[in-house]
């Protein structure tokens, strides 16, 4: 699927839910379906600089598509990391550049978090998109 499809089924999945109380427990539930990191990959340059809670990422190019795992100290971040790998896992580094992310204002997300837990989801999307820019580079070499 391409990053707009996976995106769509998104706003399509919050759009059922009226409350973000509901909103917010779909998003636990989402994190228990997270991606996990190994554990070797639980390592200081893993962490994501500007979350909170303790967020690992990493990333592997396996035939020009991006995998990514994760893992957190916090219920809803693991959520919310697990959100961003369902639209980016799978994805070519050129393909995760060019993602606008628009999923995560049209659902509400960014208005709905506190300062701290906003600033972390711009961190992820940060670390990803610069893993993708890596990759891209060494692709192009």
């Amino acid at each position: 699927m391409t990053i707009p499809e996976i995106e769509s089924q998104i706003i399509d999945e919050f759009a059922q839910f009226d409350e973000w109380l509901d909103k917010y427990a779909y998003i636990i539930e989402l994190g228990r379906d997270c991606p996990v990191i190994d554990e070797a990959d639980k390592v200081e340059s893993n962490l994501i600089k500007g979350c909170q809670s303790r967020v690992w990422l990493s990333c592997r190019n396996e035939e020009g598509r991006l995998r990514f795992r994760a893992d957190s100290d916090a219920v809803i971040t693991k959520g919310i990391i697990t959100l961003l790998i369902r639209v980016l896992d799978g994805q070519s580094p050129a393909d995760i550049l060019a993602a606008d992310l628009g999923f995560i204002d049209r659902i509400g997300l960014k208005e709905h978090l506190s300062p701290s837990r906003s600033n972390g989801l711009t961190s992820m999307v940060k670390q990803m998109k610069l893993y993708a820019l890596a990759f891209s580079q060494t692709t192009n070499k």
